[in-house]
């Protein structure tokens, strides 16, 4: 347990360090705010040099302890790794001399560097979820929502926060012309609903799962044969439930399979065969145990 706890921390680390390189490398240099309390940071940063690094800091202790007596002390303490780490990793990559690595687009083509940073965000939103952790700042705000309100889906109650963050983008991105009249923009809105938005679908489908598998249901009177006809071509077995019918009172059995996606039509051709069959399935989205026959 200690061993697999470590490693846990471990990727909490490595997944902030490549969120610091991914604000140095592909947001700060672009004129656009990201998502969350971080995006915030970014724009303080744009503003006034204040450090996202220090800026970080100053949100997310007070959030990881809020976490941490209000939502769950192991999701805390991990959300605080990976805010600490991210901040000294930023703090130390941006003054480690590496603006020639920087994707500047000088105003041209900002799409590029909101996709990839995006993406990289989005993977690490996942990730970290899947280990009981957050990357700090809003996320820790919706997961308290989250708790309060099941039904709602923890990354888009994430996305519409960040809505907010992106009007404040248009006024803080605003530029002066030469006669002294302010410009407003719309590009940082978009870039940043733009990140956002993948961010957060690429989140989302990450901590949903990627096993996907089928489930299907059998009401039957040849149940024995059926089993028997999966396990011998798809090698799977079932689980067996007696069952009476509603309105006829018949006696029949019920059969609970789960097949990977690739075995759904074989599924489908040994189900034909047999009379006095009904069927239905659905798709899951991950399954858990030792399924070592479901990819």
């Amino acid at each position: 347990m200690k061993l697999k706890t470590a490693v846990t921390y471990v990727k909490i680390v490595l997944c902030a360090i490549l969120v610091a390189f991914n604000y140095h490398l592909f947001i700060v240099a672009n004129d656009f705010a990201p998502a969350g309390l971080n995006g915030v940071a970014t724009m303080v940063q744009y503003k006034t040099g204040f450090s996202i690094g220090y800026m970080s800091l100053l949100i997310n202790i007070p959030l990881c302890t809020f976490a941490f007596f209000l939502v769950r002390r192991r999701f805390a303490l991990r959300s605080l790794c990976f805010c600490l780490t991210y901040s000294l990793a930023f703090l130390l990559i941006q003054n480690a001399g590496l603006e020639a690595f920087q994707y500047v687009t000088e105003g041209h083509d900002t799409i590029y560097p909101v996709i990839l940073s995006g993406i990289i965000s989005g993977l690490v939103y996942g990730l970290c979820f899947k280990t009981d952790a957050s990357t700090g700042g809003i996320d820790i705000i919706a997961k308290y929502i989250n708790l309060k309100k099941p039904k709602l889906n923890f990354f888009w109650v994430t996305f519409s926060l960040n809505c907010v963050v992106a009007t404040i983008s248009f006024f803080v991105y605003a530029k002066q012309d030469s006669m002294g009249n302010m410009i407003y923009d719309y590009k940082p809105v978009c870039l940043c609903l733009l990140y956002c938005f993948i961010s957060a679908f690429l989140g989302d489908y990450i901590i949903r799962g990627t096993k996907t598998a089928s489930e299907f249901t059998i009401v039957t009177s040849h149940a024995d044969e059926i089993s028997a006809d999966i396990y011998s071509e798809l090698k799977h077995s079932c689980t067996k439930i007696s069952g009476v019918g509603g309105f006829t009172k018949d006696e029949k059995t019920v059969l609970l399979c789960v097949v990977n996606k690739h075995q759904v039509f074989d599924f489908h051709r040994i189900l034909n065969k047999y009379d006095d069959t009904f069927a239905f399935s659905k798709t899951i989205n991950e399954t858990y145990g030792n399924f070592k026959n479901i990819k």
